[in-house]
């Protein structure tokens, strides 16, 4: 009888034992002090909830979202796929009419970059931005039908952050009113660039414009670089795939080389600066900041979708948490039907509550900071079209250095998940492992994180003089909006205030907390201006205080954006919302105490708090982390994040964690036949070597 291998490896039909996941679940879901469902209507609104659950029930259909084989993929098969969802989400959206949202919403969903990632994220944007009507309808109208595909080539082998000292030229040509485009060396080279790989025909090209040899540094250029009939690189291109990263694989991040290229004029973007033709004059944007705008918008959206990471992160950890039994506690021992004690869920463990809880505090924390950068930068933007350039820095100061410290916190809050998970978590059926590859790049792309904390600290210090010279701080109506300059100015007119806490329970009083916060800020930004001031010290000297002045004042918008959200929005502040109020109230104080003990070393040098009130604050992240503990699957279960976002076998809704990781395991390839296919020339010949008097038997030895 032949023997046949490919029969699967199936787990027997075996159940869980009591209670199981589902049960545990529940249990945890019966303590919700609020309406849970109230409360996820708030963060999305149901206009949101509705679009999102009619394409949810298109794409976990379709073949070309299935997320089914996506930790077992190599990096050509991630890719391939990324080419099929991004085929069939233009194909859907014809098909049941879907607008800008929607789409959005499906990739959302799909979670995972592909692509045509960058076509839409920065190709597209760049067009709309900085480019004249006649560029938009060379270069904007084909890219929105998908006629060309694009991506942005700013980053090169040898420059990143520093974008001034990009190599790529573009020398103009004014007899023929054209570009020369050169990489002169190899570390000019464009690198790191998603989408150029494999995908792109057109690359938004940062290049050094020289105009009869004068350098007037990096503007963009749209650049057709790939053939429209055979998608061949053109002559004069060099361009390719720079190989695999430690995540991100489902994108092509590319190379690319000019050799002496020629574009015609109209591929210089001639939204704001502009080159005369003919001549080569050189004319300036109207303000030189109006670029900051795109960058504040990237950045803007980054820490919205900071909520989300963490909220991922949180969701998985707490309900795995909840549903994993390990030891007996035996100060809260408990039984459990015919049973007379049961293990104890690892979140009834207090070391499990200080790890996860403080990360479910942190999602909700950048909720309301991602929703209020959003409106600023709306705000900004209508009144830059009144010429209005007022808040432009603030604003721009700010989206940097949140995106820097909101990035860092997520990159650390979903390892610290994974952790929490303990061994499971360490599996990609966990759903923890990838995602936290693949969200990595955010910390470095959209400006490397510790350079961007010198953007923010570049402008707290020049407010500060500011301040200092004036004595009375900003003087126009949009100034007197700007936190960072209130904040400063009531430092110089208090600068050896000291917290009042009488007691401990003070602590958790919205105001004691962001007098601290506050307070702290100030200082490190009055300490750096005298040491770079007075003391002559030279920028370099100063680097990572100016880290810390940025993580300060970042961290206070946090807390203040939490509770003045609390404070002033109409929902939350009527009576129909009190027991929502409550818990966030609760989360709000513990995202605040919680930062304020991981830093506790500033707040006691700049001399705001007392030794004795340091254990306040230690004492009362234990007393807000038992608040919490009921409420935690509740509040995880209120970003309403479903089965097919997480792709998780730990974070299920249902619980069944079990179920779910040897399902998963079953799909393992390695799996898919009985004896693997090295056994014959590896196994074999040495199992069978060493019997000499025939073939080895099945008996158990």
């Amino acid at each position: 009888m032949a023997f046949d291998n490919n029969i699967p490896t199936k787990f027997p039909s075996l159940g869980e034992n009591a209670p199981s996941g589902s049960d545990l679940l529940s249990l945890e879901r019966s303590k919700a002090s609020f309406d849970v469902q109230k409360l996820t209507e708030f963060m999305y609104t149901k206009d949101w909830l509705e679009k999102r659950n009619r394409v949810l029930a298109v794409i976990e259909k379709d073949p070309g979202f299935s997320k089914t084989h996506r930790y077992y993929q190599s990096r050509d098969a991630k890719v391939k796929s990324g080419f099929l969802k991004d085929k069939r989400i233009i194909e859907l959206a014809e098909e049941h009419q879907w607008g800008p949202d929607e789409r959005r919403v499906a990739t959302f969903l799909y979670d995972q970059s592909t692509p045509f990632s960058l076509h839409h994220g920065m190709f597209i944007p760049t067009l709309m931005n900085q480019t004249t009507d006649e560029q938009k309808r060379l270069f904007l109208e084909p890219a929105l039908k998908y006629e060309i595909l694009g991506c942005y080539a700013q980053t090169e082998l040898g420059h990143g952050s520093n974008v001034q000292g990009l190599e790529t030229t573009a020398t103009y040509i004014s007899s023929t009113n054209e570009f020369d485009l050169h990489s002169p060396s190899l570390t000019s080279a464009k690198w790191w660039i998603g989408g150029l790989g494999k995908t792109a025909t057109h690359a938004i090209v940062m290049a050094r414009l020289v105009i009869h040899g004068k350098d007037h540094g990096p503007h963009p250029f749209c650049v057709q670089i790939r053939s429209l009939k055979d998608h061949r690189p053109l002559e004069g291109i060099t361009v390719g795939d720079i190989g695999p990263k430690f995540g991100f694989n489902a994108v092509d991040n590319g190379f690319l080389l000019f050799d002496h290229y020629l574009v015609p004029h109209v591929s210089f973007l001639a939204g704001l600066a502009q080159v005369v033709p003919g001549t080569g004059d050189y004319i300036r944007p109207p303000n030189t900041k109006l670029s900051y705008g795109t960058m504040v918008y990237v950045r803007a959206n980054i820490v919205m979708g900071v909520r989300f990471a963490l909220a991922k992160a949180a969701t998985i950890s707490i309900r795995y948490a909840a549903v994993r039994q390990q030891f007996v506690d035996s100060a809260n021992a408990r039984t459990w039907g015919a049973k007379t004690v049961v293990e104890t869920p690892v979140l009834d463990y207090t070391m499990q509550q200080y790890r996860l809880l403080p990360i479910l505090a942190s999602a909700y924390a950048c909720f309301f900071t991602g929703r209020e950068m959003m409106r600023l930068y709306e705000w900004n933007q209508q009144e830059m079209k009144k010429g209005r350039y007022d808040l432009l820095a603030d604003v721009h100061a700010s989206s940097s250095g949140l995106k820097s410290l909101t990035t860092t916190m997520a990159v650390d809050a979903i390892e610290d998940c994974r952790r929490a998970c303990g061994g499971h978590g360490y599996s990609l059926f966990s759903g923890l492992g990838l995602f936290y590859q693949d969200y990595l790049p955010n910390t470095t792309w959209e400006g490397d994180n510790y350079v961007l904390t010198q953007q923010t600290a570049r402008y707290l210090l020049k407010t500060y003089r500011q301040v200092l010279q004036t004595g009375g701080g900003p003087t126009t109506d949009e100034q007197q909006h700007n936190i960072t300059a209130s904040y400063l100015k009531e430092y110089l007119h208090r600068p050896t205030a000291k917290c009042t806490a009488m007691n401990p329970t003070d602590l958790q009083h919205p105001e004691l907390i962001l007098a601290a916060f506050k307070y702290r800020a100030a200082y490190g930004v009055a300490q750096v201006v005298a040491q770079l001031d007075r003391h002559g010290k030279s920028w370099n000297a100063v680097l990572v205080e100016l880290q810390r002045v940025s993580r300060a004042h970042c961290q206070y918008l946090l807390v203040h954006n939490f509770f003045a959200a609390l404070q002033s929005d109409p929902l939350l502040s009527s009576s129909k919302y009190c027991d929502i109020h409550s818990v966030l109230r609760t989360l709000a104080c513990l995202f605040g105490l919680h930062m304020m003990e991981k830093d506790l070393a500033e707040f006691i040098v700049c001399g705001y708090l007392s030794i004795t009130q340091c254990d306040w604050v230690k004492e009362q992240v234990m007393v807000l982390l038992d608040a919490i503990r009921p409420q935690a699957v509740p509040l995880v279960d209120a970003f309403d994040l479903p089965d097919y976002y997480l792709h998780s076998a730990l974070g299920r809704y249902d619980g069944k964690v079990y179920k779910a990781m040897t399902e998963m395991a079953e799909m393992e390839p390695l799996n898919h036949s009985v004896v693997v296919d090295g056994y014959a020339s590896s196994i074999r010949p040495l199992i069978f070597q060493g019997w000499k008097d025939g073939l080895p038997g099945d008996s158990k030895l």
